[in-house]
């Protein structure tokens, strides 16, 4: 029996058929928690879940452009879309086409999200600029239409009708209010002649007050170089505008009255100030005359040569210390002159040659007496020397009677073995010598 296979893709557009006919999958509405999300440039791609399931979710940009708030991860939404699948991977999703926070609004949601990026901006807690306190020009953006514009010129006209007021008319409810404000706000800055910005509407619904909570406003207000007052709603209702104007009025009307002075107040203060500025010029004017009436009894005045007293006074005690510096001075030099002459004498070439002839002299003194004495002391010497020689003398000797006898060689005799029997020997006296024959020769005992 033959059987008829289908191929995958003829499957999965059979499902999709069935799935895009049922009525019950053409509106669905789902509650769930926002998983795998990922803010991307067009369309949105991620996950619904609970706690037994998941759903492939996507957004086209046209539906994802309507949100008023950020998804992000983790955060409970409820959406309306249809069930389909898609055929490249078999896989059925929602195609949300509306999405709102489950358990609170979405404006709300969208407020509460900008308002926390615009304070860790600091937006909020930057410096705020003052309100000029007596304006010529005050620009107004809002409705020509509305009580909001007829009020502040009513308020203007009664409290400071010098002021002139401009109206900068905008659409301030509806998807194209938000640009509308902000094309306005940046006209007036490029005016530049305006010297404070009123910006505001009546009251209404949070809906209808929503161009002044969006991001573009908000940032258009923190921008302008001129002061802004924001007037949005009642008292009770607080947008974004009012968090980062300069300055923010419960109404119109005290919009107005936070923007001018009352006039009459100012024409009260301007005669007040002239009183204390004409009291003051007079009691200023008293005071020099006082001083000048002073001055001109002065000795200076009376007597101008006393002016000059003391200091013909200070200039000779000047030139007196100048005259007795001059002569320390000179007194000084001279003494320097005197020492460097004495010196100078002291140390002459003709000093030095005559101290060191009258040196070589008396060192020359020394030496003739030292050589005198060395002379007369080897005299001395060689005189005791002689003396002792002669004492030693064999002539000496022989004058007392002794003789010394030589052999016939030459050498003297000293003991009897130097001689024997029959040797001629010659006998010196002291006056000559004799000859003579040994006959005999005897060696004593000892």
């Amino acid at each position: 029996m033959g059987n008829d296979y289908l191929s995958v893709s003829d499957l999965t557009s059979y499902i999709k058929k069935k799935f895009d006919r049922d009525p019950y999958l053409d509106k669905v509405y789902l509650t769930g928690e926002i998983s795998n999300f990922r803010l991307r440039p067009a369309h949105q791609y991620f996950s619904l879940k609970d706690d037994n399931a998941k759903i492939s979710a996507i957004m086209f940009k046209s539906a994802f452009d309507k949100v008023k708030f950020k998804p992000e991860e983790g955060m409970k939404v409820l959406v309306t879309g249809r069930i389909s699948v898609y055929e490249a991977t078999g896989n059925y999703q929602i195609y949300i086409d509306h999405m709102e926070p489950d358990g609170v609004g979405a404006l709300y949601q969208a407020y509460e999200q900008l308002k926390k990026k615009l304070s860790a901006e600091g937006l909020f807690n930057a410096p705020k600029k003052a309100l000029e306190k007596y304006p010529k020009r005050i620009a107004v953006v809002t409705s020509p239409s509305g009580a909001v514009i007829r009020d502040i010129i009513t308020t203007t006209r009664r409290r400071y009708p010098i002021a002139q007021i401009v109206l900068y008319p905008a659409v301030v409810q509806g998807d194209a209010a938000a640009s509308d404000i902000v094309r306005q706000i940046n006209r007036v800055n490029e005016r530049g002649d305006f010297d404070t910005l009123i910006i505001g509407r009546g009251g209404g619904s949070i809906e209808d007050l929503w161009p002044f909570n969006e991001e573009i406003v908000a940032r258009a207000i923190f921008d302008s170089k001129i002061p802004v007052i924001s007037s949005v709603g009642h008292e009770t209702d607080t947008t974004i505008a009012d968090l980062v104007a300069d300055v923010r009025a419960a109404t119109p009307t005290a919009a107005a009255e936070l923007a001018v002075p009352v006039l009459t107040d100012v024409m009260t203060d301007i005669k007040n100030d002239q009183v204390r500025i004409f009291n003051a010029f007079r009691n200023k004017l008293s005071q020099l005359q006082q001083r000048l009436a002073k001055i001109q009894q002065s000795y200076i005045f009376k007597q101008p040569e006393r002016l000059y007293d003391s200091y013909v006074q200070k200039i000779d005690m000047l030139n007196e210390r100048l005259m007795n510096a001059l002569k320390e001075t000179i007194n000084q030099s001279d003494r320097k002159l005197n020492d460097l002459v004495y010196n100078l004498k002291i140390n002459s070439p003709k000093n030095l040659i005559k101290e060191q002839q009258q040196v070589l002299q008396v060192k020359d003194d020394q030496l003739k007496r030292n050589i005198m004495l060395l002379i007369q002391n080897k005299q001395n010497q060689l005189t005791q020397r002689v003396d002792a020689l002669d004492h030693l003398s064999p002539l000496k000797v022989m004058s007392r009677g002794f003789i010394f006898t030589t052999n016939s060689e030459g050498k003297v005799v000293k003991k009897v073995d130097d001689i024997k029997q029959n040797d001629d020997i010659e006998l010196k006296l002291i006056d000559g010598y004799a000859k003579a024959t040994v006959n005999e020769v005897k060696k004593e005992s000892k």
